[in-house]
């Protein structure tokens, strides 16, 4: 099955963290990040080479080589219910996406097969439950029998599956926010770690890497302006710009403790705004 477009525009990104953790922030062009535009990615991991390499998985892999990793303390209360907007869902259901990778991380079986409750309760609601089904219910199994190795590249492809399938259904729409709503969960989960682990030296890991975080934004300007005017987006995108800000080059050869305290903030309140209904004025 050929990769989603977002795979590998992902794929190249998470292959210049690694890079970048390696080189330091130096690495990446400052003119281009102040300006909003696309990092290149430098020679040794041009896009041909990175094609289905990383994905989440891997990103949380590196992560837990740079940090104490307690997983489990990452583990959240379940979603509510799903609601009516298909966008908000969409953004949820990305969140829980993230929640599988975190929970493979932790061989938690039991957390594992809740959380794939709640992936197939959103999945119907995006009317996805019919082709993603059988597959979620073969994962919940694989957990229960420990069939860890197995199940982690079960859980990349059904991520890449759910995007094919909204996107032959023409909801490209909803296969972004997908997207979105992983990535800023993938993100969030950095961000605490990074919090809970105080050396100076993991805190650039609070984003990944400048390339990363100018990706989710790419992923939150391809949103139709239509849905731009809605209130969710409008605070969700406030919160990324505020982000982006308190990490724009040039950045200081260490970041300081405030700058990763405010990421965490704001990647909460983005959490927030995905499941909390906007108050009617």
């Amino acid at each position: 099955m050929p990769a989603a477009p977002s795979r590998t525009h992902h794929t190249r990104t998470l292959c210049a963290v690694v890079v970048g953790l390696c080189l330091g922030w130096q690495g990446l062009p400052q003119a281009a990040l102040a300006s909003g535009e696309d990092v290149p990615p430098p020679p040794e991991v041009a896009v041909p080479q990175a094609a289905g390499g990383q994905n989440p998985a891997d990103f949380l892999d590196n992560l837990g080589l740079r940090v104490k990793a307690r997983w489990r303390l990452q583990f959240r209360p379940p979603p509510p219910t799903p609601p009516a907007d298909r966008g908000r869902a969409a953004l949820i259901l990305g969140s829980l996406m993230a929640d599988s990778f975190l929970v493979w991380q932790a061989s938690d079986s039991q957390q594992f097969r809740n959380n794939n409750q709640e992936v197939l309760s959103y999945c119907r609601m995006l009317g996805l439950g019919e082709k993603l089904s059988p597959r979620l219910m073969a994962q919940g199994k694989m957990a229960e029998s420990n069939e860890w190795k197995e199940l982690r590249s079960e859980i990349v492809d059904d991520h890449q599956e759910m995007l094919r399938v909204l996107r032959e259904q023409k909801d490209d729409d909803l296969a972004v926010m997908i997207d979105l709503g992983l990535w800023l969960r993938l993100l969030e989960i950095s961000t605490n770690l990074v919090v809970e682990n105080p050396t100076e030296e993991v805190r650039p890991l609070c984003i990944g890497s400048p390339a990363v975080l100018q990706e989710i934004r790419d992923d939150f300007n391809r949103i139709s302006l239509s849905r731009h005017e809605e209130v969710m987006i409008k605070q969700i995108g406030l919160h990324l710009e505020a982000i982006s800000t308190l990490w724009r080059l040039p950045q200081p050869a260490t970041p300081s403790e405030e700058q990763v305290l405010k990421t965490q903030e704001k990647l909460k309140s983005i959490m927030q705004a995905m499941v909390e209904k906007p108050q009617q004025p």
